[in-house]
């Protein structure tokens, strides 16, 4: 069903602060930013590979990356792992016994179908599936 690891979803607080470490340290490419409104998000889209990091700045205090910096600080916040249909992905996640956070596909940055599996299914890890055209 994963047909590879999609991109790394990094939490951070400031956006262009953690831009200088990937982008003039590490030698990344800024391949462009987004804002996803429902998610309350600006995202940064650098690829390494066939995979991407993805930085998350949250775009106010209500949004979940916001929330999860107050709890946990910044740092790896999801995986996604890339699945050719995100319909079919949920309903054998779910025929498996896995506790979705989505039991629909919702928009993602970059245009994808996304859905979320609930970290208590997941040993603790919050793992997203992503559909790409």
């Amino acid at each position: 069903m994963v047909k590879k690891v999609d991109h790394i979803g990094v939490a951070v607080k400031d956006l262009e602060e953690t831009l200088k470490f990937y982008r003039d340290v590490l030698g990344l490419e800024l391949q462009g930013t987004e804002i996803v409104k429902d998610q309350r998000v600006k995202v940064a889209f650098l690829p390494v590979g066939d995979t991407e990091m993805e930085l998350l700045e949250s775009t106010d205090k209500e949004g979940p990356i916001y929330k999860y910096i107050e709890k946990k600080g910044e740092g790896i916040q999801h995986i996604a792992y890339r699945v050719d249909d995100i319909e079919k992905a949920i309903k054998e996640m779910k025929e498996k016994g896995i506790k979705m956070i989505d039991e629909k596909p919702r928009y993602g940055a970059g245009g994808a179908k996304i859905a979320f599996l609930h970290p208590k299914s997941t040993h603790g890890v919050l793992v997203e599936l992503c559909e790409r055209d």
